[in-house]
């Protein structure tokens, strides 16, 4: 049976702030933590395009009531998208690569609790179950194929196609 949009996405967000844990660890190396960073991108690149090609044109479609929301979500994607260009074209000895990171991990953060707190709820009382469960399943059968590089075409695309329309 394939599974919940929202529930999906939420695993997403549960594995990446595992990842950001580890990383303010003092006992991580900063090997670990170079590791951590590539590890998150491409996570984070996944997640927001399968956000911005599935989720939320279909949630903006369905439930008007939160375009607004929806609208703030691609923006913050597009400030973590820059910030994930940004670090996956420096060196990683580079004396800025961990603190801009670490300005990626806050403003995942604060993307995750709106999203999580504010309009995931109300997505999930708008929605059916099965209408989340069918969002969920073109979510799956795009992951195999979704870019794992915040520079790989697709990458950006349906977010600034949003912005411009």
């Amino acid at each position: 049976m394939s599974q919940d949009a929202i529930v999906m996405l939420k695993a997403d967000h549960k594995e990446v702030a595992k990842l950001f844990a580890e990383f303010e660890k003092k006992a991580t190396t900063p090997a670990r933590k170079r590791k951590i960073v590539t590890e998150v991108l491409s996570k984070l690149t996944v997640h927001t395009y399968l956000e911005n090609e599935v989720m939320y044109p279909e949630v903006r479609r369905l439930v008007p009531d939160i375009e607004d929301d929806i609208l703030e979500s691609y923006e913050e994607h597009h400030v973590v998208d820059l910030l994930a260009v940004e670090l996956e074209a420096m060196d990683d000895t580079d004396e800025r690569y961990f603190p801009k990171f670490t300005v990626l991990m806050e403003n995942v953060r604060h993307h995750v609790k709106e999203e999580e707190d504010e309009w995931f709820p109300k997505v999930r009382d708008a929605l059916s179950r099965t209408d989340l469960r069918e969002i969920g399943t073109r979510m799956a059968e795009l992951r195999p194929t979704a870019p794992t590089k915040p520079e790989q075409p697709g990458a950006l695309k349906k977010m600034i196609d949003a912005v411009v329309s």
